[in-house]
């Protein structure tokens, strides 16, 4: 009955002061770098106003198609379902791609753009020098965490899912702010193509691993390296580190993943090369789907004895974002009781 009800409650006005829908007045801006330029998300609640209702930040990152609107509204049908709306502000960032040739998203007066896909890695922007994709993240982090406008706030989840959970995933390992925060923060990584690995060892090809990070092979030098020679440069490994990971070490990158809160949260039916998916050897090296991937580097950090890492199947979901956080498995997830 709940979700029978959940168009009509989105589209009505009777849920208070918190912006519903992905319209421009759910916008803002958050200028990054110099502060000349700007990015833009979707938002619930505005990032500059004080706020004493709000407990939890929700972050959810869109895929490949940069299309934030649709994630603003699956964030917020999840924040229904989990009675979450009015102490949860929900954030989805809009990396706009703009190479003027390959990807064209319309950009706003001073807006910043990105390369089409590279955003997901932590690379500088098109249009604005020292700044990289993982920034927006930390401002974001920065603002939330901030006591003097959300003085009761607990928590914060990052969650992405497809090239969202690749960000969520890769800036889990690479962020300089966790530490640094007032409030504890989670990440959510829901269905990516492809994983960073902390060692140069791979699962041999067809490997079979369970949800519980056992698998019936052992990990070991990779088979085709000769061939596939950047299978560990940085997005897939440790090394050659890039753009916002440039700064920091590979021992550095590798103790703060295994040390934060990470749940892989995986379409169980996500089996097929569809959406987007990175059939590269640097990819397939991790495993022939994301769900197989998924389980594959489970156990890569379950070996390396990431402490507060977990893998959640969600039943009867594909390459699908809506059915992904809005199943009962997410909701808790998403949507915890720090």
């Amino acid at each position: 009955m709940k979700k029978l009800m959940l168009f009509s409650l989105l589209t009505n006005s009777i849920f208070g002061q918190y912006c519903r829908t992905a319209t421009p007045d759910c916008m803002e801006k958050v200028p990054l770098g110099d502060g000349k330029k700007f990015a833009l998300i979707y938002r619930s609640y505005p990032l500059e106003q004080r706020n004493e209702k709000v407990q939890r930040a929700m972050i959810l990152i869109h895929g490949a198609g940069r299309n934030a609107n649709d994630y603003f509204s699956t964030g917020m049908a999840a924040a229904f379902l989990a009675d979450a709306l009015e102490d949860t502000i929900v954030i989805s960032p809009r990396y706009a791609g703009n190479t003027g040739k390959t990807c064209k998203d319309p950009l706003a007066e001073g807006e910043i753009a990105w390369d089409c896909g590279d955003w997901k890695n932590g690379f500088e922007a098109l249009n604005a020098k020292g700044v990289y994709s993982y920034d927006l993240l930390d401002e974001l982090l920065k603002k939330l965490a901030d006591a003097k406008t959300f003085p009761n706030l607990k928590g914060i989840v990052v969650s992405g899912h497809s090239a969202g959970g690749q960000i969520a995933h890769r800036y889990a390992a690479a962020n300089k702010v966790h530490e640094s925060l007032r409030v504890p923060v989670r990440y959510v990584v829901s269905n990516p193509s492809s994983y960073l690995y902390l060692d140069e060892n791979r699962l041999p090809r067809d490997f079979h691993c369970d949800t519980k990070g056992k698998c019936e092979e052992e990990f070991r030098a990779y088979s085709d390296r000769r061939n596939c020679t950047t299978y560990n440069d940085w997005m897939h490994g440790l090394d050659n580190l890039k753009g916002y990971a440039a700064s920091l070490n590979a021992e550095q990158i590798r103790k703060q993943l295994l040390s934060r809160r990470v749940t892989y949260l995986m379409g169980e039916l996500d089996t097929l090369p569809i959406a987007g998916f990175d059939s590269s050897c640097i990819s397939m090296a991790q495993g022939a789907s994301r769900y197989e991937r998924g389980k594959g580097y489970f156990a890569h950090v379950t070996k390396l004895k990431a402490k507060e890492h977990n893998f959640v199947t969600v039943p009867l979901c594909g390459h699908n974002n809506r059915c992904i956080f809005t199943s009962d498995q997410a909701l808790p997830i998403v949507f915890p009781k720090f």
